[in-house]
Formats: structure tokens, sequence, C-alpha cells
């Protein structure tokens, strides 16, 4: 990813308020724009740990792909085109809601985001994910995945479970 990344500065309503770089954001707490896709096979979901070497994070079990869309990109591209380079995967996604939420990491990081949730599915499960994106992935149920987060909140994202409930709820 490159250095001088971009993401969209917001108020907790969305509204946008400018730009500043990825790392800078994080590092002073801004609230700022971002996405996490859900994609679902047969009924199961699609989860990807955390590459060791993301910036926070790392390790911990996740949505199938979550990132910042860019300036003047909306956030159906950006999830697709994130999708593609993390997952390998293309996918036809809507956004069926968004929530705001902020974790603070033990590095001294900040996550201050505006997170849309969108929702694909796809047929067949062939994924060619990017390892320096993905240590690792894994199809689960959703009911599997409530209990697990359950038992062992500290093996997964903070904005996993928020993000979760929002995609399901079409679907319950």
């Amino acid at each position: 990813m490159a250095a001088t990344e971009q993401v969209i500065l917001v108020d907790e309503n969305d509204n946008p308020i400018g730009t500043a770089e990825k790392l800078h954001a994080h590092r002073e707490g801004l609230c700022h724009r971002a996405f996490s896709v859900f994609v679902f096979c047969d009924g199961l979901l699609l989860l990807q740990q955390r590459a060791a070497g993301k910036y926070h994070s790392p390790g911990l079990w996740t949505n199938t792909c979550c990132s910042h869309p860019r300036p003047g990109e909306d956030i159906v591209s950006a999830g697709q085109r994130r999708l593609k380079e993390e997952m390998g995967l293309k996918v036809a996604l809507s956004v069926v809601g968004r929530f705001h939420y902020i974790a603070n990491f033990n590095n001294g990081l900040v996550e201050n985001e505006v997170d849309y949730v969108l929702v694909g599915t796809i047929s067949e499960r062939i994924i060619t994910p990017d390892c320096r994106e993905v240590a690792a992935y894994r199809w689960i149920s959703v009911d599997e995945l409530l209990k697990e987060l359950a038992e062992k909140p500290e093996e997964f994202t903070p904005w996993l479970k928020s993000a979760l409930e929002i995609s399901i709820i079409p679907t319950h």
C-alpha cells in the first residue's frame, strides 16, 4: 500500500470535510470513511485473517475485506476494487447499512470510522488471496461466527461484530 494513500475525512454523519494521508488519520484518530465487505456462498461467510504485516490488527480474523474509499471513489467501486486486490474476487456488492465506531490499538493507532457494510454473493468458492494482505481464510456459518465472537472476541477485529449484525439483517 502506498505511503501516500489518502482517506476521506468525514463527520460522524458521513459529511465529507477533507482528506488526509491514511496513516496520519489513524495516528490522530481522525474520523474517516471506510467499508467492510461480507461475501457469502451457499449460506457461508468468507472470513479472512489479517496478514502479519498489517499496520493494525495483524493476525486477527475479520470480514471478507475492509478498507477505505479513495477521494472521488464511491463505496461500492472501492469495495469491489479492494475485494479483487485482497481476495482475487470480482463480486457485485450492495450497501446494506453503515455505523460509526472508534477503536484504539496497542500501537497507538485509532480507527475512527464511518463504516459502510457491503454484501455480495458468489456461486463458487474460488479464492486467490494476496498473502501480503491475508494470512488465511475460511468459510463459516453466521451462527458459528456469532458463537466464536462471544467465546473468543480477542481473536477478531473490533468492528466485525457491529458490521456483521448489519450484514445479516436482510437475511433474518
